[in-house]
């Protein structure tokens, strides 16, 4: 069947089988496409004519042929086609942003894109999360995979003290250089005085880091050797500076007064300063200087005597409080009334330490007349001598109320220390070996390690005031430090004082 008019010389034929019309004479005209591209399905013979020289004949292409050759050259449509910028919006669309080429072509979608559009979190954010405030160089060990910032590395542990002011009175920055000290305010400073031998090396090594237990050689304050003691030398020169794990900041300094630091400036022939003329009077400016310094820097200080007492201490303590340098208060608001001069000036706690006590000065009766001594002498000081530490607190005398001590002061006794094998070879060699040997002896105290661990909680759990008028770091504590070491050292008080003495 044909119809020859409608078609303008072209031969239409109905196939049944194929349900189809379909034309004869195309292919010589179309460049030899073939019948199948000239073919039209049913319904669009009015459009044939003028309408099959145009190139429209990709949008009979299947959808399943133009995934399989998008990625084909040849099969890339010329860029004047308008039947592809629908494909291509929606390629710039899987990739966010789509990137022309010179010809005006549109780039294929990345991999990043493909896996964005799976589903998958891309690889670039995760990056930049995993490295925020870090090189780019920063291995990616450092970073926790589940917060995706870096890893919080444990502060530097010391396993020894350092030097802080040498024996020459300089500022050592040890303590900076080797990065012990970290951005954090919750520091507590104990620093410790006291006469030659009184044990003040072994007290802050059992404070910090230390027990009774261990060998004293591996103490991180060495002690007094056997061989120091015997010549009567000291162990401390200077200051010495040692940062536990809980972030306290423990300084022990040389012997106050020190004979033997006397002998040593004298027997070695070691040059003064210009501005003093007498080795003693060095050496007691030495003293000064230290005690003032920890006056300013200091949350608490630790006196150390082992006999009751010396009245020449307390003379020496009022007189650094008095020398010290003048410190301004946690609030620069002034109170009005009483008490407003004194919130003008920092004072630290000072705690009296009763070290190698005996059994007598456990007794009840004794131990109030300690306190009201230092009570009598201490009365006109500035400095924070009561309720800062309480030894009924502790338990330690079971039998004796709250209000035993009419005006209990921040005291403390310490028993020598022995170990237990050595009790009882001292008191098996007495003949006083108890009848019942699986009992200990009675010593009227507890025994040692009870007593330092008492004390270490009490003097770890005192206030931490802010030393300056504004809440210093560990490192800017330490730089507040120097600049106070070196205004004690320039003190125009401390030098008139010296004068006075020469």
């Amino acid at each position: 069947m044909t119809e020859p008019g409608r078609s303008q010389g072209i031969e239409w034929e109905y196939r049944p089988r194929e349900g189809r019309w379909a034309s004869h004479g195309v292919s010589h005209r179309a460049g030899g496409v073939g019948t199948s591209l000239g073919e039209v399905e049913d319904g669009s013979e009015g459009a044939v004519g003028p309408t099959m020289q145009k190139t429209p004949i990709i949008l009979a292409k299947p959808p399943a042929e133009r995934q399989t050759n998008k990625a084909v050259p040849s099969a890339v449509p010329a860029p004047g086609n308008p039947s592809e910028k629908p494909i291509v919006l929606m390629k710039a669309r899987e990739e966010g942003k789509p990137s022309a080429t010179g010809d005006g072509t549109v780039q294929a979608p990345t991999a990043t894109a493909r896996t964005e559009k799976e589903g998958q979190r891309p690889t670039q954010p995760v990056y930049q999360i995993q490295n925020r405030g870090m090189a780019p160089s920063t291995p990616s060990s450092n970073v926790d995979p589940v917060i995706g910032q870096a890893k919080l590395h444990p502060p530097e542990k010391m396993k020894h003290a350092i030097k802080l002011v040498d024996d020459q009175m300089n500022w050592c920055d040890s303590a900076m250089e080797l990065q012990y000290l970290l951005d954090q305010t919750d520091v507590l400073v104990i620093g410790i005085v006291g006469l030659q031998g009184t044990g003040k090396s072994t007290v802050m090594s059992l404070l910090s880091a230390n027990t009774a237990e261990e060998d004293q050689r591996s103490y991180v304050f060495r002690a007094q050797t056997q061989e120091i003691k015997e010549r009567g030398g000291n162990q401390t020169n200077g200051i010495d500076f040692f940062i536990t794990q809980e972030r306290i900041v423990f300084l022990d300094t040389q012997p106050l007064l020190s004979p033997a630091v006397l002998d040593h400036l004298i027997n070695n022939d070691r040059k003064l300063p210009p501005e003093y003329s007498l080795p003693h009077t060095y050496v007691e400016m030495q003293s000064l200087q230290m005690t003032a310094f920890l006056f300013t820097v200091c949350h608490a200080v630790l006196v150390v005597q082992d006999w009751f007492t010396d009245l020449n201490l307390y003379r020496f303590l009022q007189t650094a409080e008095m020398l010290k340098p003048s410190t301004p208060s946690p609030s620069h608001e002034s109170s009005g009334g009483l008490g407003s001069d004194e919130g003008t000036e920092y004072y630290p706690n000072i705690v009296f330490l009763q070290n190698k006590a005996r059994r007598e000065d456990f007794c009840p009766r004794n131990l109030e007349k300690m306190h009201t001594v230092i009570d009598k002498l201490m009365l006109h000081s500035h400095l924070k001598y009561k309720g800062a530490l309480s030894m009924l607190d502790c338990n330690i005398f079971p039998g004796l109320s709250s209000d035993f001590l009419e005006s209990e002061v921040n005291l403390f006794l310490l028993p020598a220390m022995e170990s237990e094998a050595e009790e009882n070879l001292t008191r098996a060699g007495a003949g006083g070996m108890p009848l019942f040997s699986l009992l200990p002896g009675y010593k009227g105290h507890p025994s040692f390690q009870s007593l330092v661990s008492k004390l270490r909680s009490q003097i770890l759990s005192m206030s931490r005031p802010q030393l300056s008028h504004t809440i210093l770091t560990e490192k800017n504590w330490f730089h507040y430090a120097a600049r106070i070491w070196d205004s004690v050292k320039k003190s125009s008080a401390l030098s008139e004082y010296s004068r006075l003495l020469s």
